[in-house]
């Protein structure tokens, strides 16, 4: 064969293995104005999906933070979720962020607008930031709705006593009780109002109703203590603080306690009871 039959064999079987090898990349392809090849694609991340029941249960038990985040994340899943959005207003407020908290349950009754635990929240957020006009109207929706639920009656008294609607507040209450009588969460509303009015010793008589209840909480028996502290009581409300609270906590609340009661007391400026709590 000779040299130019040669070359022109190689230049055939060249262009022939182009055509077979080289068509499974798209610069050959394109040479030979043919379409190329779909490139492979990367495979899609792995859909998110709620947590379990198991998985909610233990982040409820969590300190307010870690409920937050684990809360927001549920709900970026699924914005529908009933529960993801109050949780996540309800760690706020736990945290003291409370016009957040207010705006974070109000927000979730743009999208829900018949979920009573968001109404709930809101209550809860404006009342716990001593704006309580702000939450009447969710609340009264909250009452209206469940006709049957005593919370949203407890928390309208709260909210009506902050701006000053005495007797709308006793109405709520004394509703309250007739759907859940002994109520501790609403006799202790109660009590409390009653202290601020000035009249300690009823507020004793409805808090000694209220930690006698079983759902009554250590709070409940502190506040029973401040009532009874303002009333000169010191040694029973310093046995009950010592009991519910570790001695330094509770040396800080005694002492809060001394600064209103005792003429010359150093004064605890720019604290409360209820910050001395943790509550």
């Amino acid at each position: 064969m000779s040299r130019t039959a040669a070359a022109a064999a190689m230049m055939i079987s060249g262009l022939i293995a182009a055509s077979v090898v080289g068509l499974a990349t798209p610069a050959a392809a394109q040479m030979q104005g043919l379409p190329a090849a779909p490139a492979a694609a990367s495979p899609a991340p792995a859909p998110r999906v709620p947590a379990t029941a198991d998985a909610r249960a233990q982040a409820d038990r969590m300190d307010p933070l870690t409920r937050s985040v684990f809360w927001s994340r549920e709900q970026e899943i699924n914005p529908a979720d009933p529960v993801a959005g109050v949780r996540v207003a309800q760690a706020l407020r736990e945290m003291g962020q409370y016009d957040q908290a207010a705006a974070t349950a109000q927000g979730l009754l743009l999208s829900q607008p018949n979920n009573i635990e968001a109404m709930l929240e809101v209550g809860r957020a404006h009342i716990a930031r001593g704006q309580g006009f702000y939450s009447i109207a969710a609340l009264e929706q909250a009452r209206d709705q469940a006709p049957g639920d005593w919370r949203p009656l407890s928390l309208l008294g709260v909210a009506y006593q902050q701006v000053k609607r005495d007797e709308d507040a006793r109405e709520a209450w004394n509703a309250g009780l007739r759907l859940s009588p002994d109520n501790p969460e609403i006799l202790t509303n109660v009590a409390m109002a009653l202290t601020e009015k000035g009249d300690a010793a009823n507020g004793e008589t409805f808090l000694r109703r209220a930690v006698a209840q079983p759902g009554a909480t250590p709070k409940m028996r502190l506040n029973l203590a401040l009532v009874l502290g303002l009333q000169g009581k010191t040694d029973e409300a310093e046995r009950i603080i010592r009991r519910d609270l570790p001695p330094e906590q509770a040396d800080r609340n005694l002492a809060w306690l001394r600064s209103k009661t005792t003429p010359g007391a150093p004064q605890t400026a720019g604290r409360t009871w209820s910050s001395l709590q943790g509550g």
